[in-house]
């Protein structure tokens, strides 16, 4: 082969796997694929997670998350996968019917005072260890509200992972 001809095909070959790189490549930022915006929170549907390190069942199994209702962040889509990230930072893909709409959060940093009102002079139902999820219920200005072991009180927003700071919960 002259070395004119194989420049051109490896300029081909270079120009038709940029083009598949493009296409493939997930969307990050504004609406995904699904037509729901990225970035946001969900939470898993199974206590039987598989995060693999690609958008796809031929990808290897880097993580097996085990705990229903964990709250993470959907970064990236491909199709009907997700990339998710948790509260810890392990990052993978999984497949759209491992995660749910409904929202939850984990207690971060220390132990957490749970009140009654979003106050914080208001009594304290309970306290909150870092690593507790919870179902959000809302969210006012600096304060969250949620439920965890049939319990419901207010937490600090800055106190919880999965809600965005001005994000607004109802």
């Amino acid at each position: 082969m002259s070395s004119r001809l194989a420049a051109r095909t490896l300029a081909t070959c270079f120009a038709l796997s940029t083009a598949f790189a493009v296409w493939a490549t997930p969307t990050l930022g504004g609406d995904g694929e699904s037509g729901d915006k990225l970035p946001r929170f969900v939470s898993l549907r199974s206590d039987q997670v598989n995060l693999r390190v690609g958008p796809g069942e031929n990808y290897p199994i880097e993580w097996v998350l085990t705990r229903k209702e964990m709250p993470v962040e959907i970064i990236k889509e491909f199709e009907h996968w997700r990339m998710i990230h948790d509260w810890q930072g392990t990052e993978g893909w999984v497949h759209e019917r491992m995660v749910s709409g409904k929202r939850t959060i984990a207690v971060t940093g220390g132990i957490r005072a749970l009140h009654r009102l979003p106050d914080p002079a208001s009594e304290v139902l309970a306290r909150a260890e870092p690593g507790v999820f919870a179902h959000l219920i809302e969210c006012r200005g600096a304060w969250c509200r949620i439920e965890a072991a049939g319990i419901s009180g207010w937490l600090l927003r800055s106190d919880v992972w999965g809600v965005y700071p001005d994000e607004v919960v109802q």
